[in-house]
This record gives structure tokens, sequence and C-alpha cells, in this order.
């Protein structure tokens, strides 16, 4: 068992040093041109906006959310603390301005103070073994009226539509072999992962807004995942349409104030 951040944190970055080989083979993951593009690119473009800015991504894996950013305008540093997951990101970026790639701790991205105008992360905060500290280093890191954008969920509890999902997709992988693209060896790493983390029990947004409401976030914005989870369905099998009603998923956004 995981005892001490430090070795939490090794392992955490070594599973996902090994997700990237398969990382955008999973469904979920990659984020394709079309709909389902549009639906992730939404909250972005309504929320923070057309107008260029800086943004910081965090743990920017390989790079998809990055391409919904770049998109619009904006001037994106990403940031990943996986060499293997910026490798894979920077491959699919090459040449492209307005984009810098950090090698760096989500929870510690020792970026300049007030230097950003938005802070994005997708199914970063569930892995957060520190929560507290990086919700103050990342409203130290926004500029006065700067934003968070949140995409995330609770990975530990099925909904109790999700529930049933989860014992069809067990049939499906009975009857037709399990999906090549999810390893069960880094299935049970991944659990073990979760259980010693503090958001392990499950990620919601009416935990996760006193935390961020402490570190001195205001002006919460719930958006919900179902256009993207819909978008998802559309082309998808059976397997993977199940898979987007398992569990709650969730947009948040907070803004750092004005006054500040």
């Amino acid at each position: 068992m995981v005892t001490a951040n430090h070795h939490l944190k090794e392992e955490i970055r070594d599973y996902w040093s090994k997700r990237s080989e398969t990382f955008d083979l999973a469904f979920g993951h990659r984020i394709p041109p079309g709909p389902e593009f549009d639906a992730w690119q939404k909250p972005i473009r309504n929320v923070l906006g057309r107008t260029p800015r800086r943004f910081l991504e965090l743990a920017c894996g390989t790079g998809e959310v990055t391409r919904l950013i770049h998109d619009l305008g904006h001037h994106v540093t990403a940031l990943d603390f996986s060499e293997h997951m910026l490798a894979v990101a920077r491959r699919k970026h090459t040449g492209k301005a307005r984009l810098r790639f950090l090698l760096a701790d989500a929870e510690r991205p020792m970026e300049p103070l007030g230097s950003y105008d938005a802070i994005v992360c997708r199914h970063l905060v569930w892995t957060l073994t520190e929560p507290e500290k990086a919700f103050a280093e990342w409203h130290a890191l926004l500029k006065p009226g700067g934003k968070l954008l949140v995409f995330d969920g609770d990975w530990a509890t099925p909904t109790r539509r999700g529930g049933l999902a989860a014992r069809l997709i067990a049939l499906l992988d009975r009857w037709y072999g399990p999906d090549t693209h999810y390893d069960s060896a880094l299935g049970s790493r991944h659990a073990q992962i979760m259980a010693n983390l503090p958001f392990g029990s499950g990620l919601t947004q009416e935990r996760l807004m006193p935390l961020l409401r402490q570190a001195g976030f205001t002006n919460f914005t719930i958006l919900s995942h179902a256009p993207i989870a819909a978008a998802q369905r559309r082309n998808a099998n059976l397997r993977d349409r199940l898979r987007t009603l398992v569990y709650r998923r969730f947009i948040l956004c907070a803004q750092k104030a004005a006054n500040v």
C-alpha cells in the first residue's frame, strides 16, 4: 500500500506515463473533430471567450484539450509532469505558435504569480494529492478576474443507471473479449492509486466548491456535461455508449475576484 505522498506522486507519474502509449485509443480521451470536438470546446468558448488570452492548461496529457484552447486563438502553456505524455502532445502540435509545453507538477506549477487569464484542466482534480495547496497555488497564478475551468467527475461511484451500464459492459467483455485499449494490469494500478487519494472516494462539484472557495475563488458556474456525452455516443459502439452513462461528470467554472 502506498503511504507517502512522494511515493504516491511517483506512482501516479509512472501510471500516466505508461498510459501515454495507448491513451488516445481508449474511448473518451481522444477528442475527434466534429460534434464531439465542438461539444468539448463550447464551454471554453462560452465561459472564457474568444479574445486571445494567456491560458494555463494543467495535466495536458497528449494534448487533446490543448487543441481546443489553441484553436480559439489563445496563447497556451500546456503543462504535464509525464515526459511521455508531453512527447505525444509535442508531436501533435509541432511548429505551432502561441503554444509552450512545460514539464512540471500541476500541483506546483512554479509559474509567475498573476500571469494567467485562465486555467483549464480535464480529469486532473481527482488525482490531486494535496488539493487545498494546489487550489491556493492556482488562485495565485491567475490575474484578478481570471477564471478556472474544471472538467471532471466522480470516478468512484457509478450512478444508479451507471451501475446497470457497468454490468452490461462486463457482460459484453465476457461475450466479446475485453477492450484491448484498456490494460487490466493498469486498471488494478488505477484502483490502488485511487484508494490513496483525497478524492479517491469520489469527487463531486458539491465537494469541490467549498475547497475552491477556501482558496479564494468565487462566482461559481456549473455547466452540464450531457452535451459532451451525447456527442460521444453519436459514433460510438454499444460498449462505449454505455461508458458515457457509468459516472456522474461535471464542468465547473470559478473566478478570482477582480479586486484582488
